[in-house]
């Protein structure tokens, strides 16, 4: 028991500094490359953008600022563990802001800059994210619109929040370009997230019905060694039984499973699909989530 308890400060320790650790990879992003060129991924970041030039308030204080309210509204409703990350993420994503906005910006490009600070940012995001933590802002009023309204989603609360501020933005700064080129950064945050989580190491999804399914599944199997499964199923034309078998092959090996269904069967109906993430023998372990 004390070990497993041990074990859990630990891994609450390694969220800390991970929490921690995002917090700087996003400020970077903000401070370097977004803020500078009246830029945002939507958020408070967006709301502290246009503090910053209308009234010369430190982005990261005003950030800070706006999430105290927050705080106060959802410290009963998070966990402890999720309410301590995330305030923790908070507070060092404000500071490293007004410590990162002294320094020069890296470019005042603002096509260079969405498409960096985009990436960046959305790095520091995964990051915070599979720390299981938070920076507040339009995540936690996603989290808090979701318990005090359960069917809400709290995707679309963030993607509702996010559009409505970059939408501020392009009307206080009346520049149509800063809505354009910050939904150029949202969209690259967005891909980075996911790429970080789920890899870019897609896997291609065979279906294939065939008069000689077990012959081609041998053939998979010695030639491309991978398993194959086989589901009964029903030709609804011909009323007749049919081997349907499922097959997750790496991209590269496509080629070669067509090749073997081809000349085994010619008339065989193969579906070839993508597949996000496969778990299980011969690919990714299965972990927890």
């Amino acid at each position: 028991m004390k070990i497993e308890k041990d074990f859990n400060i630990r891994k609450f320790i390694r969220e800390i500094i991970g929490s921690i650790f995002g917090s700087f990879i996003i400020a970077v992003a903000i401070s370097l490359f977004l803020l500078p060129n009246k830029l945002s991924t939507g958020g408070f970041s967006g709301l502290a953008t246009i503090a910053y030039y209308l009234f010369k308030i430190p982005a990261g204080t005003f950030m800070l600022i706006l999430n105290i309210p927050l705080f106060i509204l959802a410290i009963y409703k998070m966990g402890k563990s999720f309410f301590v990350k995330t305030l923790v993420g908070t507070v060092s994503l404000s500071l490293f802001i007004d410590m990162l906005s002294k320094i020069q910006p890296l470019t005042t490009d603002r096509f260079l800059a969405c498409i960096y600070g985009g990436i960046i940012i959305g790095i520091g995001t995964a990051i915070i994210f599979k720390m299981d933590s938070s920076t507040g802002g339009s995540d936690t009023i996603g989290f808090l619109a979701k318990s005090y309204k359960p069917h809400v989603k709290i995707g679309q609360v963030m993607v509702i929040v996010d559009a409505v501020i970059v939408m501020l933005n392009t009307i206080v700064f009346k520049e149509i370009e800063v809505g354009l080129y910050s939904a150029i950064a949202i969209f690259l945050m967005g891909k980075m997230v996911d790429i970080i989580f789920e890899g870019v190491d897609f896997t291609k999804l065979l279906v294939i019905i065939s008069e000689k399914g077990e012959e081609i599944s041998k053939q998979i199997g010695e030639k491309v060694n991978r398993g194959s499964t086989g589901l009964v199923g029903k030709g609804m034309y011909k009323q007749e039984d049919k081997l349907v078998l499922l097959c997750a092959v790496e991209r590269g090996d496509i080629s070669k499973v067509k090749t073997i269904v081809h000349e085994i069967d010619p008339n065989s109906f193969m579906i070839v699909a993508n597949s996000r993430e496969v778990l299980g023998l011969g690919f990714k372990k299965v972990e927890k989530g």
